[in-house]
């Protein structure tokens, strides 16, 4: 469901959990970042996924950020 917890992501400074953004189920795994994790910041859009998800509420694409609404809000929180 939209907001559980799906994982947890490892990092130097800390542990995080991260949440779907949608609702449905998972249909894949990216096993490649248990070895090359570092894809997450270098290819987040591309080898970089973290699941992939087979939407159960087509209309909650509403809720999702596009890439440069999502920067926008990173730069507006680093103030």
């Amino acid at each position: 469901r939209k907001g559980e917890e799906l994982g947890m992501i490892d990092s130097v400074k800390a542990t995080s959990p991260y949440y779907a953004p949608v609702s449905g189920q998972v249909i894949e795994v990216n096993r490649e970042l248990e070895s090359t994790p570092e894809l997450l910041n270098k290819d987040p859009y591309g080898k970089g996924w973290i699941v992939k998800i087979k939407v159960q509420d087509p209309g909650e694409y509403e809720s999702l950020l596009t890439p440069e609404k999502y920067a926008e809000k990173v730069e507006k929180g680093k103030h």
